[in-house]
């Protein structure tokens, strides 16, 4: 009698979820050097046929232009040969990363002489769904099979025809060096439905991980029954505190705000303590006009900005919530730090808070009362950054706080388990 597989009625979709979970079970017990093989024959690969990534990338680029895209965007969309080399540098710093898994993250002998160790083991499949970025394509597929878990990619279909050539290049040289080619997939299908798809494949998909705007990864939280880590939005806040210096506050704010403006550790709220108001703003103002940067004003930073040459508009209750991943920021005077705190409990999003002071007592404060992923002390926001945090690259930043908080590195991609070793033991 022939038992048919599941895999013949299943969708395209969950067909790939079936494959990804059988070369996720090929790749957990593999040792590092056959993960860190794979990841150096992407790196060669990527290079060798940048020409075929960056053509398949001038179509994406050209169609996003027709439709009107704004440049910003289309920045992030495009692929040259100088950033093809620099993803395949980045892909060979994951390969030089420790693994994790199999690290033991604490074990003991009970007293019943059993030996107990929990150790790091890969989630699995782990879904990837992120907007028009191509980079992400790569990234993610490199710190997921480094941990040892097979990756769905399903990135958006302004950026199909780049992901396309990528994962075609990615299976090639993760197939190539004996490794299991659908531990790397592109989820099929450019609409919707693969995505609801995805989010509905429980049992096959063991992690779904959004990466993108505040209405992409609501969705995802919201209607996935695939398990989901929410690496969040970010409207984050530059607190001046009463007792800040001035220099260091102008300085950490222009470049919590401006030094990057499209990406979720961009300031997009400034507060100051009304003390230092008359002497920081009218500074701070110009700082900001210099850097192009609008500011979204309540009624008392509006009485500052009289004689400054910074565009400024009246703030609205929505301005509190935005985050503009542009040249904007709102700004509001506060009366204490006890008011940041509150305003910042109210709108914030959880991702990095910044106070800017010279008062110990006023920074231990506020560490203890903001509850955000990172919470700065004289630093800027743009600091919240797993390369930065010294972790060697991360596939989000998790607004959360199950499992994983901040920014995650390879050892947010693992789960745990625990092995308990005897010897003739019976529970009596």
């Amino acid at each position: 009698m022939t038992t048919l597989s599941p895999y013949d009625s299943m969708s395209p979709v969950n067909q790939a979820a079936y494959r990804a979970k059988g070369a996720a079970a090929t790749l957990a017990p593999l040792p590092r050097a056959a993960k860190d093989d794979a990841l150096l024959a992407v790196a060669d690969a990527l290079e060798v046929r940048a020409s075929e990534i960056v053509e398949a990338n001038a179509q994406d680029v050209a169609k996003a232009r027709e439709a009107g895209i704004s440049e910003g965007m289309i920045d992030r969309l495009t692929l040259t040969p100088e950033r093809v080399r620099a993803i395949a540098s980045d892909v060979r710093d994951v390969a030089a990363l420790p693994d994790p898994v199999g690290e033991v993250v604490r074990g003991s002998t009970l007293p019943n002489g059993i030996d107990l160790r929990q150790v790091r083991v890969p989630l699995g499949v782990v879904g990837i769904i992120y907007e028009g970025r191509p980079n992400v394509t790569v990234d993610a597929a490199a710190l997921c099979l480094k941990s040892g878990n097979a990756v769905l990619l399903r990135g958006s279909s302004s950026a199909y025809r780049s992901n396309t050539a990528l994962v075609r290049v990615l299976r090639d040289a993760v197939g190539g060096a004996g490794l299991p080619a659908d531990a790397v997939q592109l989820v099929p299908g450019e609409g919707r439905d693969s995505v609801r798809e995805l989010m509905r494949a429980r049992g096959l998909v063991d992690v779904l991980i959004p990466r993108g705007g505040a209405s992409l990864i609501n969705t995802i939280v919201q209607e996935s029954i695939v398990p989901v880590i929410e690496t969040g939005t970010g409207n984050c806040h530059v607190y001046v505190d009463a007792d800040a210096d001035l220099d260091t506050a102008v300085e950490i704010l222009v470049n919590s705000k401006a030094q990057r403006v499209g990406v979720c550790n961009a300031a997009e709220t400034l507060l100051v303590h009304q003390d230092i108001a008359p002497a920081f703003l009218p500074r701070a103002l110009d700082a900001l006009a210099e850097a192009g940067v609008t500011v979204h004003a309540d009624e008392r930073v509006m009485a500052y900005a009289k004689d400054s040459a910074a565009t400024v508009v009246e703030a609205t209750t929505e301005d509190w919530e935005t985050e503009y991943l542009s040249h904007d920021i709102a700004a509001a005077v506060v009366d204490s730090l006890d008011r940041a705190v509150e305003h910042i409990r109210l709108w914030t999003s959880g991702h990095t808070e910044a106070i800017v002071t010279t008062s110990q007592q006023a920074a231990r404060r506020f560490t203890r009362l903001v509850d955000s992923t990172t919470v700065a002390v004289n630093a800027s926001t743009r600091f919240t950054d797993g390369g930065q945090f010294g972790f060697g690259a991360e596939i989000g930043i998790s607004t959360q706080k199950l499992h994983a908080r901040g920014p995650m590195g390879l050892p947010e991609l693992t789960s745990t388990k625990y092995i308990v070793t005897g010897d003739g033991h019976v529970r009596r």
